[in-house]
């Protein structure tokens, strides 16, 4: 019965954006919808697959998601590649914000559990602690956002795209070269005994990537999470008066000005994010409540903590394993594969945190 209630607002939701919105925002909100439930349902976590490879040497996550990386690649480099000005990478320009951001962040989603995807996923499961952790999150974007021009005063190069300056047949090449390289890496490293990758994680890498290209087809960017988080916050602080985004280098800025003063409903971050919001909660409604292991009063302070440091790193760092990582690496930009090694660095670090925390 909850799952057509569910369906009913699902459908009355998707009507109200096409009919008030855009279609083209109903249409990302299905998008959203079906990454969540795959997400979900296929339990495609990437912060659990970097926990388990670093304690287990199980290579099954990391393995599911270099082919999500090469799948989107195949299909977005070319797009990208095909109508310049009509679809733009996810370029983020390598800095110290970038490597000091990737680091904590990796450090503090093994801690909280959860990267943006993530946290948004497990929050829509029903799971206490990512479930406080979304708006925490959400503060911790907004304040990284607020604070960007300091920490990219330190020093940063522009962005740079292999799709622009190499063109999509290299840029391609090149990245599934690189792919390939990490994943006999993982291999290497891997326990001989342990699954290669379950036929579950296969479809949702399969799944993931068809919804990524969706989502740079339909919203003529690539997919993202963590600007949503920060905006929800803005508009809030803005609202309470408590922020005055004329006088912020970020916010002040026209695309980011005219967001923050139109719907939320408008922006295609937003939107999709609210998918799998949705998208999970479907998943949920179908199973069986499980339950989770309590926490003591300082798991739940650290992972708190974790979480608003989740929202700082990942605006400096241009994104989390969905912005920089996923929607990077496949649409061409150099600085999805440092933080890719600086998050990784991190999440040898958070691991260590977290067994303290005995998380």
């Amino acid at each position: 019965m909850r799952r057509v209630l569910l369906a009913v607002a699902i459908l009355a939701f998707v009507a109200m954006l096409a009919w008030f919105v855009a279609l083209r925002q109903a249409l990302l909100f299905l998008v959203g919808l079906g990454m969540g439930a795959v997400l979900a349902g296929a339990r495609f976590g990437f912060t659990t697959g970097w926990r388990n490879f670093i304690e287990r040497r199980d290579p099954s996550g990391i393995l599911a998601q270099l082919l999500l990386l090469a799948l989107a690649a195949v299909v977005c480099m070319p797009m990208l590649a095909a109508y310049p000005g009509d679809l733009m990478a996810a370029l983020g320009p390598p800095s110290f914000s970038l490597l000091i951001g990737a680091f904590v962040f990796g450090a503090a989603m093994q801690v909280a559990d959860g990267c943006g995807s993530g946290t948004l996923y497990k929050a829509g499961l029903g799971i206490p602690l990512n479930t406080v952790i979304l708006p925490v999150f959400a503060i911790g974007s907004f304040l990284g956002s607020a604070t960007l021009d300091r920490w990219l005063s330190l020093g940063a190069l522009s962005p740079y795209g292999l799709v622009a300056h190499l063109g999509a047949g290299e840029a391609l090449g090149l990245t599934l070269l690189g792919l390939a390289l990490l994943a006999a890496l993982v291999l290497w490293r891997s326990d001989r005994a342990a699954p290669r990758m379950s036929r579950k994680l296969l479809i949702g890498a399969i799944l993931l990537a068809v919804l990524a290209s969706l989502n740079l087809a339909i919203a003529g960017q690539p997919w993202g999470i963590v600007y949503g988080f920060g905006l929800w916050a803005a508009k809030l602080a803005t609202a309470a008066g408590l922020f005055d985004p004329t006088v912020n280098h970020f916010w002040s800025e026209a695309v980011n000005m005219k967001t923050l003063h139109q719907s939320v409903f408008l922006d295609v971050t937003s939107i999709t994010d609210i998918g799998i919001l949705a998208g999970a909660l479907w998943i949920a409604l179908g199973k069986p409540r499980s339950q989770s292991k309590p926490l003591t009063g300082k798991q739940w302070l650290v992972g708190v903590v974790a979480g608003l440091l989740l929202g700082y790193s990942s605006r400096l760092a241009f994104g989390c394993n969905i912005g920089a990582m996923v929607s990077g690496i496949s649409t061409g930009s150099v600085h999805g594969w440092i933080w890719v090694a600086m998050a990784f660095l991190g999440s040898l670090v958070g691991v260590r945190i977290r067994r303290h925390y005995a998380f």
